[in-house]
């Protein structure tokens, strides 16, 4: 059996799953075969997939590939960051407390509330008429 040469995380958030890869390199990240600038475009989205290097001083030491499915863009970067931070946890166990103090290895277990009968959608009820 050969040995692999990355470390893996998988990231979940509300529909969104993230599977990471982290390989010896120069920085780059991947996600779906395109950079991570061209397909998350806001600011503060680039600044949540990178948060977990950031916090960990590693920016320029992995390259990261990143397949991500299901869920919108926002669900997407924090499927991304808790895959991110799960591999470097493997890579290094010495970062588990910081990364645990800035939040990173907690799953978000918020997801949306199922619509009930007789509503609009999960709480919304109908206007009330008097007459």
């Amino acid at each position: 059996m050969e040995k692999k040469n990355y470390f893996h995380g998988t990231g979940r958030r509300k529909t969104a799953v993230a599977q990471v890869r982290l390989f010896r390199g120069k920085g780059s990240i991947i996600v779906n075969g395109v950079p991570y600038e061209e397909r998350f475009t806001r600011l503060e989205h680039c600044q949540r997939i990178m948060k977990p290097l950031l916090v960990t001083e590693k920016i320029g030491k992995y390259d990261t590939v990143v397949k991500v499915a299901g869920g919108g863009i926002a669900g997407q970067c924090d499927a991304i960051s808790l895959g991110i931070a799960r591999a470097l946890l493997k890579a290094d166990e010495k970062l588990k407390l910081v990364l645990r103090q800035d939040g990173l290895l907690t799953r978000d277990p918020r997801v949306k509330e199922r619509k009930k009968p007789g509503l609009k959608r999960a709480r919304k009820a109908p206007q009330y008429t008097k007459r």
